[in-house]
């Protein structure tokens, strides 16, 4: 329905804290990561409002110290999975004919709790089960987990008053209406390991459209989406709307992906897991009361293009930047580059300096941008790689890095590759860690260069254009068109803020729905028309019929 008697405030970005030494803010957080190192967290499944254990436990561990367990997490099994879309059924109803505004108060609740500056409060709590849990800095962590999760719950609440708002002309003798419904059935929210705040809005999102949740984190995630749970009770979420259910992958999508009650499904994560969710849906299509919505973000080959223009510093920030924050675990990570011959060797002698000169390590030493990457399983992807990279078939030069040690944690330097081949496998394939691939080409042949970029990888993510001639950028991005859904002109290939740069791609890069805008939240709701006549007609003939 139109809107009632709560006007969502006009939302802004959340401030970004500094952590600046001596601060408050840095004591605080200082303070709450102690607090995780000096317990192990017991984390349940929450079906129905209710804790449930399984006794299946999966040992949460700090990347950057693999020996130290932080949370033992009980994982869902079968049983729990259909009790979670149980529970999400039965409270369909009742939170859907609960009024948009109540709902919506719920998560700007949570936002304003995760916004509030004391100590122990969530915004600590929250960005060091990151920090820990998934080894991000404090930078990192703060615009993820606080900044990103307060923004995507105030700017989606006032995305849906404005789309309530527009509404059917109704001419005289009727009243015409759109009403937002939210879908029929439950929602499965499966969110990846790298970013708490796309856990908390996969879920958030079509909850706070009406519909209920049946939430799988990823494992190594579990610790900060454990506190973003809590967070959303605390709020006042009422019990079934979102359920808790880590486990892993194929127990869910077995009974969930089949099931006839399956109204959608909202994805971030690998291009293989999301290509089998569509599969899966597909193949039981005769099964479903309704066609699921299926909104998903995947993968990505991320590019900087430099044109001949470039300024030199803007050009190294970038790929820095770009490249290695977080260790490169963004799907929007620059991990290839193209740079023109004439500013290569200016380049070169900076690019190198400014990667050795990377603090790496633990969280809890504030010097450190690189921290480990999450896993034993991605460590061993990446250093498969870099072995390849080292081969003398690779063809590839090893400009800086190429090393890693996982003997305390799962660190791997970060690391610039030369590729003679623009088609070489590190310029091509996804390997989501610290490793940056360039091609050094002809300036004469730049467009030639450019539709390549276009060409070479499957996906369709992220992308960035360096130069500073306005005629050349402009047709770098025409023939770019298609090549990523967020693409930035002088600037490094990450960082969309909500509000600002909506975040999605096509191709193989997901079905570019756009999280952190209205295009996002409107794939969450089933509008209805309802057409009231006034005066009514009451006979059945029309009036030019009458050849009196």
């Amino acid at each position: 329905m139109q809107s009632g008697p709560f006007k969502v405030p006009a939302p802004v970005n959340e401030p970004i804290f500094g952590y600046l030494k001596g601060s408050p803010e840095r004591a605080h957080l200082k303070a709450a990561l102690i607090a995780i190192e000096s317990e192990v967290v017991e984390i349940p499944c929450i079906i129905g409002g209710k804790e449930v254990r399984t006794g299946n436990i999966f040992e949460i561990r700090m990347p950057h110290d693999h020996k130290h367990v932080i949370a033992k997490m009980h994982l869902a099994g079968p049983k729990e999975v259909q009790m979670a879309i149980g529970a999400a059924l039965k409270a369909k109803r009742e939170w859907e004919l609960l009024p948009w505004f109540e709902r919506t108060k719920i998560f700007m609740k949570a936002a304003d709790l995760l916004a509030t500056n004391v100590p122990n409060g969530w915004r600590y709590r929250i960005n060091a089960a990151t920090m820990h849990g998934q080894s991000k800095n404090a930078f990192q962590a703060e615009v993820d987990s606080a900044c990103e999760m307060i923004d995507f719950f105030r700017f989606n609440a006032s995305y849906y008053e404005r789309l309530l708002q527009e509404q059917p002309i109704s001419i005289t003798g009727q009243h015409n209406l759109v009403e937002y419904r939210g879908l029929e059935g439950f929602v499965l929210a499966i969110t990846p390991f790298n970013f708490t705040a796309i856990g908390g809005n996969l879920a958030a999102a079509p909850a706070m459209c009406g519909n209920t949740i049946v939430w799988k984190p990823s494992e190594t995630q579990g610790l900060s989406a454990y506190r973003t749970m809590q967070l959303f009770m605390e709020a006042g979420l009422p019990p079934g709307v979102i359920n808790f259910i880590p486990a892993p992958g194929p127990i869910v999508g077995d009974i969930a992906l089949k099931h006839p009650e399956l109204a959608g499904v909202h994805f971030t994560g690998s291009t293989g897991t999301f290509n089998h969710i569509i599969k899966t849906v597909g193949t039981n299509i005769e099964t479903f009361h309704t066609y699921p919505r299926i909104v998903g973000e995947t993968g990505g080959k991320d590019f900087v293009f430099a044109d001949p223009s470039a300024d030199l510093d803007t050009l190294r920030v970038a790929l820095v930047r770009g490249a290695f924050e977080y260790q490169g675990q963004k799907c929007s990570a620059a991990s290839r580059a193209y740079i023109p011959q004439s500013l290569w060797p200016k380049l070169q002698t900076a690019l190198i300096a400014e990667i050795e000169k990377i603090k790496i390590g633990d969280v809890r030493d504030f010097r450190n941008l690189v921290n480990a990457v999450i896993d034993e399983r991605s460590f061993n992807k990446i250093s498969g790689y870099l072995d390849w990279a080292k081969s003398p078939d690779s063809k590839i030069k090893v400009l800086t890095g190429g090393e890693a040690d996982k003997s305390k944690g799962y660190f791997v330097k970060p690391t610039l590759l030369q590729a003679s081949d623009p088609k070489a496998r590190t310029m091509c394939e996804e390997i989501f860690g610290p490793v940056l691939s360039l091609y050094v080409y002809d300036d004469a042949k730049k467009m030639e260069m450019v539709k390549i970029c276009n060409e070479t990888s499957p996906y369709a993510l992220t992308g960035a254009i360096i130069g500073q001639d306005r005629y050349a950028v402009g047709e770098m991005m025409t023939e770019l068109r298609h090549a990523a859904g967020n693409i930035y002109i002088n600037d490094k290939p990450t960082g969309a803020t909500v509000g600002q740069q909506p975040f999605g791609g096509a191709r193989k890069s997901g079905t570019n729905d756009k999280a952190g805008s209205a295009l996002n939240l409107v794939r969450w709701m089933s509008p209805r028309t309802i057409k009231e006549t006034f005066v009514s007609p009451k006979q059945v003939l029309y009036p030019y019929m009458d050849e009196a």
